[in-house]
């Protein structure tokens, strides 16, 4: 009887000890990895909704609810025969890398969504993609657009803004033309600020490569860096006014452009082109500092509601978008978030399942048509998973509209160069 109880009790050990290794076996295991059971298809994401980018995190928002609205209003999405209604669970990362990194883990281990929509600017999204990449989830962004997030060898992310380097170039690309056309001096003198992220050193990149290459063509007379979240650049733009440039190129966030030009205005400070990057037509820098002190600004932009007139989808977005929000005229981000959800979308309805490897191969070899310029969104393999389209630079007219400059074949009117505004 004494035998058989220590054989019991040895067996219960083992099996004890067989229970313990078997859990922390499968803890150690990527947690959420099968195909949903649910008979909705549930993609998380999150958005800065509060903090210094809510204003942007709300426009990514209505482009998000956009597309989800158009496929639920469809029945859902076709996925393996069946028809699956389309969930988004979204939660506010309040412009927090700490807690969109912490939210992305939430929605991933303990939400049990199927994919990731991206958040919004490449801080936020460049520390997110780290938690999509270690569970193996496909992460579709529309709002990172520094080579860095695409230049650590991930597989599972994919973005639809192309990189701010090639802004760097497109502007230069427009500016050469005036040169060329004798608008500009040869050379020029550039004064170029450039905010202290993946996303400045981009296009500082280039810019400085663009310039690089047109011997005796430019002269790069102020090249510096500023913090995000700046609120005096008087030392900077003293640098600039000493330097006698010609043309102004600054790479900034919203908040940044609005006090740098406010200050450069109040310098006196007037050059024969000024751009600061995708900044300069929103109605915000308009309302904060009149319609008449952003003239002849240029800004590169991922996309333009004005491509509606030669892209189909573009064209097609834009009345949905006006029928949904009160005919309001959509801005990149909401263009921008809502093609990152319809490219998530075919390759989920391609793949016919929701098997994350399935749909990362879909996205990987997609190639469908677009709002985006040229009308083709593809992730290229070459750069990470980033997308490769041109940027369209726009400028502000003194009539209030911000028309398409450049590329030619989009182009709705002549750049203007230089600056009247500087032009005694």
């Amino acid at each position: 009887m004494a035998m058989t109880h220590r054989l019991h009790s040895s067996s219960c050990r083992v099996l004890l000890s067989l229970a313990v290794i078997s859990a922390a076996a499968a803890a150690c295991k990527p947690k959420a990895t099968a195909p949903s059971e649910r008979a909705e298809i549930l993609i998380g994401a999150t958005l800065p909704l509060t903090g210094a980018e809510a204003r942007i995190g709300g426009f990514f928002k209505e482009g998000y609810e956009l597309a989800f609205d158009e496929v639920n209003q469809q029945g859902g999405l076709e996925v393996g025969g069946k028809q699956r209604p389309v969930k988004l669970q979204l939660d506010d990362d309040t412009t927090n890398q700490a807690t969109a990194v912490s939210l992305a883990d939430k929605l991933i281990n303990s939400d049990k969504v199927d994919f990731l929509l991206g958040t919004y600017s490449t801080a936020l999204v460049e520390a997110q993609t780290t938690v999509a990449e270690q569970n193996k989830v496909p992460y579709v962004n529309g709002g990172g657009a520094a080579s860095e997030i695409y230049q650590r060898g991930y597989r599972y992310i994919f973005g639809a803004l192309s990189p701010v380097e090639l802004l760097g170039t497109t502007l230069m690309t427009w500016i050469d033309e005036q040169q060329r056309a004798g608008k500009l001096p040869r050379p020029s003198k550039i004064a170029l600020l450039w905010e202290n992220t993946s996303h400045g050193k981009d296009f500082r990149k280039g810019v400085s490569a663009y310039a690089g290459k047109r011997a005796g063509g430019y002269e790069i007379a102020v090249d510096e860096s500023f913090e995000l979240g700046g609120k005096d650049f008087g030392a900077l733009l003293g640098k600039v006014k000493a330097a006698g440039a010609d043309v102004f190129l600054v790479d900034a966030h919203l908040p940044d452009y609005l006090t740098m030009h406010r200050q450069y205005l109040d310098a006196g400070l007037c050059h024969k082109v000024v751009s600061y990057g995708a900044r300069g037509s929103e109605q915000a820098a308009i309302d904060a500092l009149g319609a008449d002190h952003v003239t002849y600004v240029l800004s590169g932009v991922w996309w333009n509601a004005q491509l509606a007139d030669t892209i189909p989808l573009a064209r097609k977005f834009v009345e949905a978008f006006k029928a949904k929000y009160g005919g309001r005229t959509p801005e990149w981000f909401q263009a921008l978030g809502y093609e990152a959800a319809r490219a998530l979308f075919t390759a989920i309805r391609q793949a016919g399942s929701t098997d994350r490897e399935a749909v990362r191969a879909k996205l990987a070899a997609l190639r469908i048509d677009s709002l985006l310029p040229g009308g083709t969104l593809a992730f290229s393999a070459a750069h990470g998973g980033a997308a490769q389209n041109a940027f369209v630079v726009q400028q502000n007219l003194p009539d209030g509209s911000a028309p398409i400059i450049f590329p030619r074949d989009v182009a709705k009117v002549a750049g203007v160069a230089p600056s009247p505004r500087c032009t005694p």
